[in-house]
């Protein structure tokens, strides 16, 4: 078979109601856009008959391919793993809920082949779903990623994205991180990213996965993320200007102490010993507190010395 123009990357959890309806329409649209294409279904443990169904639909159509986690590993997991696998020019990864339109697919292959964009993500503009559980959640979450990562996106959390395939060959997703394609791509060259607004349809069978513990699991791997992006080769600057900075203010403030103690001496003053100062106690906490932040910088700049790889940077020619 030759190469696929597109492949489209499904991850999915308990969903075999949704799968054949969602395969033909895939199939409708590419086909009447004339594109090639290969689906790949990543099923992530499903305990329905998800399985049997990819099985069937690859019987049915060679382009149809799967792979069966032993578990639920999460999202993340899924995509990684289609990364590695996915064989197209262009990837489009969508949920399989039949909430994304596959209607979508060819408008955002365009962006991608001819207005060279790295990946474009969706927009879910009008969303149907429940306002409290959902999409108010997902307000507070899009303005924080916003903020911090400084990608201007209004929806991370849409599952409707296409991707150059140098990008999904090149990045590492783990944890709870594929909201933050989009800027783990960014941090690693991939600056061009756009958006479209998409089509966001009622979910037509099953149930939602979402869960507040999802929205707190995001919120904290994007802090991570912004740690790991900005510190993660040079540890010593972050821990290292705390550590430096908590140690002076402490040895100012004993220095300060001491000098008290010898002008009230010299002055014949009442005074009180050194000890008997609570500021000598925040003077002491303060020292112990940058030393052991210095420490930490500079174990972990051994870390990253011991551990650095040369495939970890990208490289986009040589001659």
């Amino acid at each position: 078979m030759l190469k696929p123009q597109i492949s489209v990357l499904i991850p999915l959890l308990n969903e075999d109601e949704s799968l054949p309806e969602l395969h033909d329409w895939i199939d409708r649209t590419l086909e009447k856009a004339g594109l090639s294409y290969e689906i790949l279904f990543i099923d992530d443990g499903s305990t329905d008959d998800s399985w049997q169904v990819i099985q069937d639909l690859h019987k049915k159509n060679d382009r149809v391919h799967g792979i069966k986690f032993s578990r639920n590993y999460g999202k993340t997991a899924a995509l990684d793993t289609g990364f590695k696998a996915v064989k197209g020019d262009v990837i489009i990864t969508m949920d399989a809920d039949l909430q994304d339109n596959p209607e979508e697919i060819p408008e955002l292959f365009r962006k991608i082949k001819e207005e060279g964009y790295d990946l474009v993500s969706g927009w879910k503009k009008k969303r149907h779903d429940p306002v409290l559980s959902k999409n108010l959640p997902s307000k507070i979450f899009n303005w924080a990623a916003r903020k911090i990562s400084g990608v201007k996106l209004n929806d991370f959390n849409c599952g409707l994205k296409a991707y150059d395939k140098k990008v999904v060959k090149n990045i590492k997703i783990y944890g709870e991180m594929h909201r933050y394609i989009p800027v783990i791509a960014k941090w690693n060259g991939f600056g061009k990213i756009g958006e479209q607004v998409v089509q966001h349809q009622a979910r037509k069978y099953g149930h939602t996965k979402f869960g507040i513990d999802r929205f707190i699991n995001g919120f904290l791997d994007l802090i991570s993320i912004t740690f790991v992006n900005k510190f993660g080769r040079r540890p010593m600057h972050f821990f290292g200007a705390f550590g430096v900075i908590s140690f002076l203010m402490g040895t100012g403030i004993t220095f300060f102490l001491i000098c008290e103690k010898i002008y009230n001496l010299w002055k014949s003053l009442p005074f009180r010993n050194v000890t008997d100062n609570p500021l000598f106690f925040l003077a002491l906490v303060a020292i112990i507190i940058g030393t052991q932040f210095f420490l930490a910088g500079f174990l972990g700049e051994l870390f990253v010395k011991q551990n650095i790889n040369q495939n970890d940077y990208i490289i986009e020619d040589q001659v």
